[in-house]
């Protein structure tokens, strides 16, 4: 069977095997040249499928990635779409990443490490709730990325910006002491001066 060695341990993930991952589960250096005909992200060893986004959902996510690419600083950059090695058994892939773009090798880096990053962004929908709301910011407070925006779409239909902070001693993240949700209009300094009009992300 191809990606399996002589003693019948899988080395590889295949179309044909990467729903059976070996005991340990699937790694980041196992499942990198696997192509699937749909979008995946590796989830403490097992190959996850990622459901179809509504049109809100992309809309919103490409217009602050846009914002927050005009509004970047050194040493950032802003990526849509990233998968972050977080570890060897978990690949997770963002929304939109922000991240410090010094030492690395942008023609052959496959996987932004997670050390690198500075603010994840989630655009959360029906399909997404709980990796959105529970399971990623655990895993990114987890991994020490400073900030967290959690984006939700509120009851008129335009998002609305959770600002969370990575609370060190606690090593989990709290609302942003100044100004936790946006509405309207997110304004912060960190982990660059951005202001968005979130008006202007949807069109109602």
């Amino acid at each position: 069977m191809a990606g399996a060695t002589a003693g019948g341990r899988q080395r590889q993930a295949t179309p044909d095997t990467w729903m059976f991952p070996p005991e340990e589960g699937w790694t980041s250096d196992r499942v990198k040249d696997l192509e699937l005909p749909f979008d995946w992200q590796l989830v403490d060893g097992k190959i996850v499928v990622r459901g179809m986004t509504a049109l809100w959902h992309d809309g919103v996510r490409d217009g602050m990635y846009d914002r927050l690419k005009s509004a970047r600083r050194e040493p950032f950059a802003v990526n849509v779409e990233r998968c972050v090695l977080v570890d060897k058994c978990n690949v997770t892939k963002t929304d939109i990443a922000v991240y410090d773009k010094r030492d690395l090798d942008l023609f052959t880096v496959e996987y932004l490490p997670v050390a690198k990053v500075a603010l994840v962004v989630e655009v959360v929908s029906p399909l997404s709730r709980q990796e959105d709301r529970v399971r990623k910011p655990a895993m990114f407070a987890e991994a020490k990325v400073p900030y967290y925006w959690r984006v939700e779409r509120g009851d008129d239909g335009l998002p609305v910006v959770h600002e969370l902070w990575l609370h060190h001693d606690l090593g989990m993240y709290v609302p942003a002491p100044a100004h936790p949700s946006h509405t309207g209009k997110l304004d912060t300094d960190l982990p660059f001066p951005v202001t968005i009009d979130l008006h202007d992300l949807v069109e109602l």
